[in-house]
């Protein structure tokens, strides 16, 4: 039976006077995600399901939203703001409204956006043109609590299904070039520009900083989760996770010297699925070192940013990864590149049109050596975005969110103003 087959005969029983069956095993529903919900209503009945909806244990990650208004008011609302991860949208237009509703709301829709329809008309016709049309699902009101927490869970925990989350994996070419204060604020960027999700992973288990960066000892971590990888599920993930902000969350490394911190290839790769089944970002911060386990969480990542200095070490070190990389991944896009703390006083240069030209690649960004901004941030516990919101950094770092999570491309830079850069930031 299909959805639409079920909303009908729903509706028919209800007509009657009967109570509507539960469709499926409503019990055995697993807890959705770490997933941001807008819903659209235009009739009382929908509002109540999903303040009951709010109310139940499998929802108690979702960040749900409940707004009067039907897909129109949606396209309003998000001209000016990021969607979601699903938008459940009430409506009582015709077809061809409809449609043309859909039309205004596709032109300010993330990609990765997830659309469910609650509709008052069983119009097969409709149905098939709107899913042609990228919707994820449409059924008849009236819907009842199971009904709607079963479409999100066959959305986004069908366990045949690929990930929901994309993993994000920032690494240094070399020790010491700011890849750990770029990963930390460019999670803390995504959370907090986008209203999404987000998992920070430490995977420096003996030197990791973010609990430092954002002020957090949490006494659990992810050290209890790679050494005890029997117990991890969704419940587990939960206690050993730190809240950072409304919408970023921490596995911090135990940056303790107690033992050493040896691990087989494969020893993360659980850790970076169950994550990415319960946010639709992560971000992972790699440490400086090359080994198996290294090697294979970088091949397992959906993006990979490499942070590197403006010198010749870094630039032997970020030829040999791109190189090693793009053979690991011939099928995926090759790393993303930072040149980080560009233009400090009296140090040689090589300048970043000629830092790029052997990695055949353009640079995501070019952060100038601040150290007052970032060592003011660090030593408050805080973001550049928190601390310095207007700073031209905080700008490349919102720029950087965008592109990690799909929503920009890298923008071509002209090499006469890359020099104009470099030359600026010499006379400083």
């Amino acid at each position: 039976m299909t959805n639409l087959d079920y909303a009908l005969e729903q509706e028919t029983q209800s007509e009657q006077g009967q109570e509507a069956p539960v469709r499926g095993d409503f019990e055995r529903i697993r807890p959705l995600p770490r997933i941001s919900v807008h819903a659209f209503f235009e009739t009382e009945g929908l509002a109540k399901t999903m303040e009951r909806c709010a109310e139940d244990r499998r929802m108690a990650k979702v960040n749900l939203r409940i707004n009067s208004g039907g897909v129109s008011a949606a396209a309003n609302m998000f001209s000016a703001s990021p969607t979601p991860n699903l938008l459940i949208l009430e409506t009582r237009a015709d077809a061809q409204t409809l449609l043309a509703e859909l039309g205004d709301l596709a032109g300010v829709c993330d990609p990765d956006t997830r659309v469910v329809i609650v509709g008052h008309v069983n119009d097969v016709a409709l149905y098939r043109e709107l899913v042609r049309n990228g919707v994820s699902e449409y059924i008849v009101a009236p819907v009842s609590m199971a009904d709607v927490i079963g479409v999100i869970s066959t959305i986004f925990v069908d366990p045949d299904a690929a990930p929901l989350g994309r993993s994000i994996a920032f690494v240094g070419a070399k020790g010491g070039v700011g890849s750990s204060t770029l990963a930390h604020n460019c999670a803390w960027s995504i959370s907090s520009l986008f209203s999404s999700e987000v998992i920070l992973a430490d995977l420096d288990l003996a030197f990791g900083t973010a609990n430092l960066n954002f002020d957090n000892d949490p006494t659990q971590g992810i050290a209890e989760a790679v050494y005890s990888p029997d117990r991890l599920d969704e419940v587990f993930l939960d206690r050993l996770l730190a809240k950072c902000s409304e919408h970023l969350s921490m596995l911090a490394a135990p940056s303790m010297l107690d033992r050493t911190y040896d691990f087989a290839g494969d020893a993360f790769l659980p850790i970076l699925d169950i994550i990415q089944r319960n946010a639709p970002v992560s971000v992972l911060d790699v440490p400086h070192v090359w080994t198996d386990w290294t090697q294979k969480v970088l091949c397992a990542a959906d993006e990979i940013v490499i942070t590197a200095t403006p010198d010749l070490a870094n630039l032997r070190n970020t030829k040999n990864l791109f190189d090693t990389l793009r053979k690991l991944r011939p099928n995926d896009r090759p790393p993303l590149l930072i040149l980080n703390q560009v233009g400090m006083a009296k140090r040689p240069e090589i300048s970043p049109d000629v830092f790029c030209e052997p990695l055949e690649t353009e640079p995501l960004a070019i952060i100038p050596f601040d150290a007052v901004l970032f060592g003011e941030a660090a030593n408050s516990g805080l973001m550049i975005g928190e601390s310095s919101a207007k700073s031209p950094v905080a700008e490349s770092l919102s720029q950087i969110a965008h592109v990690v999570t799909g929503r920009a491309e890298v923008k071509k830079r002209r090499k006469a103003g890359l020099s104009s850069l470099i030359g600026l930031l010499g006379r400083k």
